[in-house]
């Protein structure tokens, strides 16, 4: 889900403050400290997701300068032919200084008004590692950027770029951690909420712009420390973008990418409230072999928490394994992390990782694979960019 990158609106933020401390603030030469902190903080200017939009693809894979926040999210999981088993991690997020409207044109190839963050991961189950790393560039100079065609998003040499119609290549390396995927997709964009208008609270804005690209048949190259691998697979790709906040009483959200055995996918997500309860505002989507999308809200699905991890490194203690029940579609699905330990310890604690997944469907076993992303337990992000 990912709203936008809730960790984004409010770990982006603290990255943008790093840039401003570190002295790397010549987004837009001559803009003081306090005036780039200031925009940042009040998205006066962009446009708010309020309705659904008319998507145009692929001109909506690309990016949409018009809102504040956006980010491309993958993640898959990945085996080798002698049983080695990954998960990945790949997002690219989007973060504008001032809207369209304000924009001052420049001289310098450096000067820019859109931000770029990256987070990379990668886990070796076998190897029972998880590898996480983080950078950020502005927009400019051909550091980072996006476009829609032909597709591409990338920072630096992390990035996504297509190769024909429906085909992509996904490389990412750091540290010796290396990715060199081939993608290919197999549904074509599937519409959360109404039409893509995903609301998240109450308010008028409160709510985003989003689609899924539920599953992407995967192969290439994985290389950890412990050696290189030839492995195979399916990804997920969400994009989210809009101009929103989380309200102040809500604290995070557990999220859920479930790929079937029988070709079917589940997404469900839940707003946690401040009082422990959950928001009204919680919802999913469950998407048929044939590509069919039922739209759940909160009250045709139920998780459940079996089970806890505490972090050594941060203190949380996250949930760590899940009964999700959606009696809508006769649906009971256990979930469990491959690693207990798949915290993002960068700019802003959270837990994103991969996860094995068994249940019945209608009465018959079904299997499959996932991702869980856990945010708001290290620390809450109510209410903050």
């Amino acid at each position: 889900m990912k709203y936008l990158y809730w960790i984004g609106l409010a770990g982006l933020a603290g990255v943008v403050l790093i840039l401003v401390i570190s002295g790397l603030n010549s987004f837009q030469p001559g803009l003081p400290t306090s005036n780039l902190v200031a925009e940042i903080k009040a998205p006066v200017g962009f446009q708010r997701a309020d309705g659904p939009l008319e998507w145009e693809f692929p001109k909506d894979f690309g990016p949409h300068p018009d809102y504040q926040t956006e980010w491309w999210y993958y993640t898959g999981n990945l085996e080798s032919d002698k049983g080695d088993r990954f998960g990945y991690q790949l997002t690219i997020f989007r973060r504008a200084v001032r809207p369209a409207g304000e924009r001052i044109d420049r001289e310098s190839a450096w000067a820019t008004e859109q931000i770029y963050m990256g987070h990379f991961a990668v886990s070796d189950i076998n190897a029972g590692r998880h590898y996480a790393f983080e950078r950020f560039s502005r927009g400019a100079a051909g550091l980072a950027g996006a476009q829609s065609e032909p597709y591409r998003v990338w920072l630096e040499n992390w990035q996504v770029s297509q190769l024909a119609v429906g085909e992509y290549q996904l490389t990412t390396e750091q540290d010796g951690i290396k990715l060199d995927l081939t993608i290919e997709d197999l549904k074509g964009p599937i519409l959360h909420g109404e039409q893509g208008y995903s609301q998240k609270g109450p308010d008028k804005g409160n709510a985003s712009h989003y689609y899924s690209q539920t599953r992407l048949e995967t192969s290439g190259s994985v290389q950890t420390e412990a050696g290189s691998y030839q492995v195979s697979g399916l990804s997920w790709k969400d994009h989210e973008f809009s101009t929103s906040a989380l309200s102040s009483d809500q604290v995070g959200w557990d999220w859920f990418s479930i790929q079937l055995d029988d070709g079917s996918e589940l997404m469900v997500f839940q707003i946690r409230r401040e009082d422990g309860s959950i928001d009204a505002y919680s919802s999913g989507t469950m998407i048929s072999p044939s590509g069919e999308v039922i739209s759940l809200t909160r009250d045709d699905f139920e998780i459940k928490v079996e089970d806890s991890w505490r972090s050594s490194e941060s203190g949380a203690q996250y949930p760590s394994q899940w009964n999700i029940a959606v009696p809508r579609v006769d649906l009971q699905l256990q979930i469990r992390p491959l690693l207990p330990n798949q915290e993002m310890n960068l700019s802003y604690a959270y837990w994103e990782g991969a996860v094995e997944v068994t249940g019945t469907t209608s009465g018959s076993f079904i299997s499959g694979a996932g991702f869980v992303e856990m945010t708001g337990y290290a620390n809450s992000i109510g209410g903050e960019f």
